[in-house]
């Protein structure tokens, strides 16, 4: 390895990290390394909205309230009073 770097985690990252760990039964760093690869080789065109990436499902559900977007915070505010 040429590059070596320390890093600074919350204690649920950590735990989460040795339980992972044990699952793979790999070395807490190899789990790291792992990680990094994976989030790395996620490509987003530059200037690309991360909604774009979702594009496809946007509008693909429906909620059966035709003025939800327009109406959005009574039904929010509604839904909490209810307790839901």
């Amino acid at each position: 390895m040429q590059d070596q770097i320390t890093v600074r985690l919350p204690a649920d990252l950590g735990r989460m990290l040795r339980r992972v760990s044990r699952q793979l039964r790999r070395k807490r760093s190899d789990v790291v390394r792992m990680a990094l690869e994976t989030y790395l080789q996620v490509e987003t065109p530059a200037g690309e909205r991360p909604a774009a990436r979702v594009r496809n499902l946007i509008g693909s559900l429906s909620s059966g309230v035709p003025d939800l977007a327009e109406r959005h915070r009574q039904y929010v505010l509604e839904a909490l009073q209810r307790g839901r």
